[in-house]
């Protein structure tokens, strides 16, 4: 398709329609943010790509790791997100799926738990040491002679997809508006953006937000602007319901992925990410599981940093190797029939550099890519629309200029 074709393709039946403000991405944290802009009396457009997507959300172990706040700022956010959820099925008139269970970090033969323990000390609940019996007795699926051992805290879990409906029908019934568009671009007036347009309609607005996740970096480049925002393909299992029963969320205590996130972006590696189809670093697989309520289990997971979010990726030797990995700790629960699935999963190297306006582009503002997103998400969308319309918030102050 050439130029002018594209450009015309972009305007043929175009309407104009004038909102407060735009959300972009229909995932856990554009639906949350939708919700608690439109709860303020504003009047909100949520923008989304799919009907049905494959995104992070809809893939996650749906984990809520309220005891992980490392500082004041982001032990209060654990605080109220795990708030929140306690009470979000009533709030939204759905079932979340939210329970509270044990998180079970299995540590391998040939490391020592107390040591590995020292790692968890700095967060706001640290961690029980159990010996390879002790843990076992809590969780009865695991192979006592592939850990010496494993740690021990509290952790919540909820459905991430169930959650994300919830939200936006209720977005719904506030009176916001939902959208399915194939592809947005960025309206721009100077060095304001002042709208969306799609393929059929113009969506103006004073105020811009980005959620969309681990496309985010795309879709800024494909509009000349840039923000620290990436992104890594993960892979898991899904597996079909079982009368298999998982009684806590099983991750290593060695994870690597947060490692990975991080030195993928150091800046020796920054020129990778401008290219196509780049291995910025070798993959990492963090074996673990999860069982959510109608017996399914999320096996995984791969995390591989691909500067491409459309790469190629084996899934039959990515499935076969969570299996091996898997089996050894939970070895009945690693042979369950189940489907490879593939996401991309967003972070940045600075959190809340991804939280708050775009630089020099008045009226965009970014709601994507920080850490432990599922317990944040709730709280930090109430405290970033309270900004949105006008009110002090020391939340917001501490991390943006919203």
């Amino acid at each position: 398709m050439n130029e002018e074709s594209t450009s015309l393709a972009w305007s043929v039946n175009e309407k104009v329609s004038t909102y407060d403000w735009i959300v972009i991405g229909g995932g856990i944290t554009g639906a949350t943010l939708a919700y608690e802009l439109v709860k303020q009396g504003l009047n909100v457009l949520l923008l989304e790509k799919n009907t049905s997507p494959d995104n992070a959300t809809r893939y996650s172990y749906g984990g809520l790791a309220y005891w992980s706040g490392t500082s004041p700022l982001t032990r209060q956010l654990c605080e109220e997100g795990i708030t929140i959820h306690r009470q979000l099925s009533a709030e939204l008139d759905t079932d979340t799926e939210f329970r509270e269970l044990d998180l079970i970090l299995t540590v391998s033969p040939e490391d020592n738990p107390a040591t590995l323990a020292q790692n968890y000390q700095s967060f706001a609940i640290p961690p029980t040491i159990l010996t390879p019996e002790e843990a076992c007795q809590k969780e009865p699926l695991l192979n006592p002679n592939a850990l010496s051992g494993a740690l021990l805290l509290p952790h919540g879990q909820m459905n991430p997809y169930k959650t994300n409906q919830g939200y936006l029908a209720a977005f719904q019934r506030l009176g916001g508006t939902v959208a399915f568009e194939p592809g947005v671009r960025l309206q721009q007036q100077a060095e304001k953006i002042v709208g969306v347009q799609t393929p059929t309609t113009h969506y103006s607005a004073a105020h811009t937000v980005v959620c969309a996740g681990g496309l985010t970096r795309q879709l800024l480049r494909e509009n000349g602007m840039t923000a620290p925002v990436y992104f890594t393909h993960a892979e898991v299992i899904e597996t079909v319901p079982t009368g298999l029963k998982l009684h806590s969320v099983i991750m290593p205590a060695a994870l690597q992925r947060f490692s990975l996130e991080a030195n993928s972006t150091q800046p020796d590696k920054q020129p990778l990410w401008e290219e196509a189809n780049q291995e910025i670093l070798p993959p990492i697989l963090d074996p673990g599981a999860v069982q959510m309520q109608d017996g399914s289990f999320r096996l995984g997971q791969w995390s591989r940093v691909l500067s491409s979010p459309d790469a190629m990726i084996d899934p039959q030797t990515s499935e076969t190797q969570i299996r091996q990995r898997v089996g050894a700790i939970l070895p009945t629960v690693a042979q369950l029939p189940g489907r490879w699935r593939h996401c991309l999963v967003a972070f940045s190297p600075e959190t809340w550099h991804s939280v708050g306006p775009v630089d020099n582009r008045e009226g965009l503002y970014l709601f994507s890519g920080f850490s432990n997103p599922l317990v944040f998400t709730p709280a930090l969308a109430r405290h970033f629309a309270t900004c949105a319309t006008g009110q002090e918030d020391p939340i917001l102050e501490q991390i943006s200029d919203l």
